[in-house]
């Protein structure tokens, strides 16, 4: 019994021990995004810009930088609301699969009969029919838009459900039906009445009974609450212009395109949103959905005849860089701009917002992603000997000036690391260097070699005020 207990006891600290060691710890990558994030806010000029990373069911890391309300100055935090507009396609997309499930439609069902006041002309004779599957999948042939110039400004005037039917009598197809895709917020929009007209529930009302409030996204809604704005709800700024300057953008109501773009959200709730799909796809029992629904939804049903475009039930599905299925949604409109991408394989999760137009959301998010998944490498490096110096005493940023604007010097698993600023793409930035002695750094190649060296100078109180390499220096800003 004695040497059964001492075995029992040296598999449980074996165990514990190789759990330790294969621990990611994050924290320096953290550092690294949010440099990088602070500095292209300000080099882009961005007001406001929050993330969020998911792991599986687990917020690792949010964050929010600039201003959500210049004017009044109130900054931005994760909590910041934004319109995340065409990303509330995937909560209609949803409730039409909820409605599904519950056996109350089919995706075959044809359009013109659920909503038998649908009127847009069919204008190919040897069209198949616009079925629920062709709306989700962008491929009904409808138009992009109703007609009607909501998108222009200054007012954005989008129209009314009665507006959009009667806008309808006027439209026609563009291509016959599941035949060529071609985004259109129509469609959704129409598969919000769909769900109104089924459920017997106003679209808003559906919605946040029957998926909203079961998940607890308590801070996402199917509309831009107008008493929030400039408080929780951030306010909108257009594309840069020519003086490098954003204008406010108005406030704007989706009134009949809710269902396609009308809702606002943060990213700690299209976390939430994210993790939920994690856990429903890994499970057996309902939860809003049926695990296999959600996994039907994110499978391909649409292929553009080239290839280069694929879609789901709702999400746009493609595979990464990495070679994993990834899913999700963009958004645009006046004033904002988003986007959530879920990666099925790791089961990790991004969302970006920024309250700005002429912005790329998906940037910031591959950089986040590119940035972790660094850490990837470094923590299955082998091991090295901890530096003889305190790598605190040479972080900060250093000057590039006038050939370059500036780089930030941090640490990362017992070495520095130089990222270039501003930076597109932040991993492309990275440079790492090991200690070799004193204040002497080498630069490691990507081969593992090393390569030219970096050394540090202090001044008369011993704190490293500049850096020198290739024989020209850098002087430390802060």
């Amino acid at each position: 019994m004695k040497n059964f207990t001492l075995l029992i006891l040296l598999l449980f600290f074996t165990i514990n021990s190789f759990s330790q060691k294969k621990q990611k710890n994050y924290d320096e990558a953290f550092k690294i995004i949010e440099v990088w994030l602070e500095a292209q806010k300000d080099f882009e000029k961005l007001p406001g810009i929050s993330a969020v990373i998911v792991k599986d069911q687990e917020i690792l890391w949010s964050g929010a930088f600039g201003k959500s309300n210049i004017e009044d100055d109130v900054d931005a935090t994760a909590s910041t609301l934004c319109s995340i507009c065409s990303i509330s396609k995937l909560f209609t997309s949803v409730a039409i699969m909820k409605l599904y499930d519950d056996g109350k439609l089919r995706l075959d069902d044809e359009l013109k009969d659920v909503l038998p006041w649908f009127s847009l002309k069919q204008q190919y004779s040897d069209s198949g029919p616009i079925t629920i599957r062709s709306l989700l999948t962008h491929s009904s042939g409808l138009p992009r838009q109703s007609e009607v110039a909501y998108w222009s400004a200054p007012d954005f005037p989008f129209p009314t459900l009665d507006e959009m039917k009667a806008a309808m009598k006027s439209q026609e197809t563009l291509y016959p039906a599941s035949n060529n895709f071609q985004y259109s917020n129509l469609a959704l929009s129409l598969l919000g009445e769909v769900v109104a007209e089924i459920s017997g529930m106003p679209y808003e009302e559906y919605v946040t009974e029957h998926i909203l409030d079961p998940l607890k996204l308590k801070d996402t809604r199917p509309s831009m609450p107008k008493d929030l704005h400039g408080k929780e709800l951030a306010m909108g700024y257009s594309a840069l212009d020519r003086k490098h300057n954003r204008e406010e953008v108005p406030l704007f109501d989706a009134k009949g395109i809710t269902p396609a773009a009308g809702f606002s959200s943060n990213v700690l709730d299209l976390a939430r949103f994210a993790s939920w799909q994690f856990r429903l796809r890994d499970t057996i029992a309902k939860e809003i959905l049926k695990p296999s629904t959600l996994k039907n939804m994110h499978n391909v049903h649409w292929t553009n005849p080239d290839f280069d475009l694929t879609w789901g039930l709702g999400f746009s599905v493609y595979k990464g860089d990495d070679g994993a299925k990834w899913v999700g949604h963009g958004g645009s409109c006046p004033g904002y701009r988003s986007t959530l991408q879920l990666n099925l394989k790791s089961k990790m999760a991004y969302s970006v917002m920024i309250n700005a137009g002429g912005t790329n959301p998906g940037k910031y998010l591959r950089g986040i992603h590119a940035i972790i998944g660094k850490i990837e490498v470094v923590s299955n490096s082998e091991s090295e000997s901890e530096p003889k110096v305190n790598l605190n005493d040479y972080v900060g940023y250093y000057s590039g000036q006038p050939w370059g604007s500036e780089s930030y010097i941090g640490t990362w698993n017992g070495k520095l690391v130089s990222l270039r600023l501003p930076s597109d793409n932040p991993i492309k930035g990275v440079t790492m260097y090991k200690h070799i002695e004193g204040d002497t750094f080498k630069r490691m190649k990507k081969n593992g070699e090393l390569g030219e060296t970096m050394v540090f100078e202090r001044n008369k109180d011993g704190n490293v005020y500049r850096g020198k390499s290739h024989q020209n220096y850098s002087m430390k800003m802060k």
